[in-house]
């Protein structure tokens, strides 16, 4: 048994080494992605039949009787292996959630093996990828043979294509299977196009942060100025104005919903739809044609009348889907959302919801707590009701 893991160890090393090697070719020479990426899978391939050894070997020193403490050397160093190999794996179990995860796979995941770990894996891939992957996942459980697929990961500001491979892992210490996922590059060599990220290198600074912030209030502020006028005799609040202002410094698209009836605050209309310049044709309008009352936001806000944050976007269908049956989410690209009432003198007016999409930094508490001072603002300077 011994000499079976002084083999594995030996052979985990020459692997890192050779990954080593791919990752720097990569990098020196990214016209020959192709050539690179295909010797990277072979590697993968590789370390999976190392880690499924390493798993048979375990599951043996669990079976078979001998004394503790080389049962114990055994697994401890198994899990080093696992732990060191330079290939970024997850195991999942039959439920989707993070079992263990490596410590190159919590590199490309961008947090610690232990907040990762009981996480749900679904959650770091991309919207727009994210049902494709889940189906894979479930043909592998069922036993239908090992996956490859293209996907894309996506996090706090951050976006990768990646290529995964899902195999089927039985052990006899386990009742049901797991999955094994390995990352690598994606094998065409090219990313899909996406939005650049918001300034990776800042986004994390509490001042450029605060700094923000500030110039986003004192901007809506004088919006608003303009519409209280002297006296209170200014021009009429254009909603539109406000809004293509936050999605211009402040998110990726903006929604605003109105409430025109005071008996009923739940019976709103989509008043302004803005977002970014280089939005696909047509997905404003798809957007707009959605009825707000028709999904958990902003319906959820317009009949409670309390805000709704969601750093990282777990369920995209929230915000309603569109006339093709997709999520809008997953159309829009999102990552990070917030909705806040429109709060006027008599109650809700309305609903102001910010998206921003995957390689952008997460929504807060404090962005939370900017825009529901400026959503209260908006709903104040909005105009009156008309008498049933």
């Amino acid at each position: 048994m011994s000499e079976n893991l002084a083999g594995l160890q030996r052979e985990t090393t020459a692997l890192s080494e050779r990954t080593a090697a791919l990752r720097n070719t990569h990098t020196m020479y990214p016209d020959d992605a192709e050539g690179t990426a295909e010797a990277a899978l072979a590697e993968l391939e590789y370390a999976e039949r190392l880690l499924n050894d390493a798993g048979a070997q375990l599951a043996r020193a669990h079976s078979q009787p001998g004394p503790r403490r080389q049962n114990d050397d055994d697994r401890n160093l198994l899990r080093a292996v696992f732990t060191e190999l330079s290939v970024p794996v997850v195991l999942l179990d039959h439920e989707g959630y993070i079992r263990r995860i490596n410590n190159a796979g919590a590199a490309q995941l961008g947090s610690a093996p232990g907040y990762l770990t009981g996480k749900t894996f679904a959650h770091f891939v991309d919207l727009r990828k994210r049902a494709a992957m889940q189906s894979w996942l479930a043909a592998v459980l069922r036993g239908g043979g090992p996956a490859s697929l293209e996907s894309r990961l996506a996090q706090r500001g951050w976006a990768e294509d990646v290529h995964l491979t899902l195999t089927r892992l039985e052990l006899p210490t386990e009742p049901n299977p797991l999955v094994l996922v390995a990352m690598s590059p994606p094998m065409n060599g090219a990313e899909e196009e996406a939005p650049s990220p918001l300034e990776p290198e800042v986004e994390d600074q509490v001042v450029v942060l605060a700094a923000r912030r500030l110039d986003v209030l004192t901007r809506m502020t004088r919006l608003l100025l303009r519409s209280a006028g002297p006296g209170g005799a200014g021009e009429p609040l254009a909603l539109a104005d406000a809004a293509e202002l936050l999605a211009d410094s402040y998110a990726d698209w903006v929604v605003v919903d109105v409430c025109d009836l005071p008996t009923d605050p739940g019976v709103a209309r989509r008043a302004v739809v803005a977002g970014p310049p280089d939005a696909a044709p047509g997905v404003r309008e798809e957007v707009a044609a959605v009825s707000p009352g028709g999904s958990e936001i902003p319906g959820e806000v317009l009949g409670r009348g309390q805000s709704l944050l969601f750093p990282l976007i777990e369920d995209e269908s929230v915000l309603g889907a569109a006339g093709s049956g997709a999520p809008l989410l997953a159309v829009l690209g999102a990552g990070s959302l917030l909705s806040v009432p429109l709060r006027g003198s008599r109650g809700v007016r309305g609903a102001l919801t910010l998206i921003r999409r995957s390689n952008r930094s997460s929504f807060r508490l404090a962005d939370l707590g900017l825009i529901e001072e400026i959503g209260e603002h908006i709903g104040l300077a909005l105009p009156p009701r008309p008498v049933p």
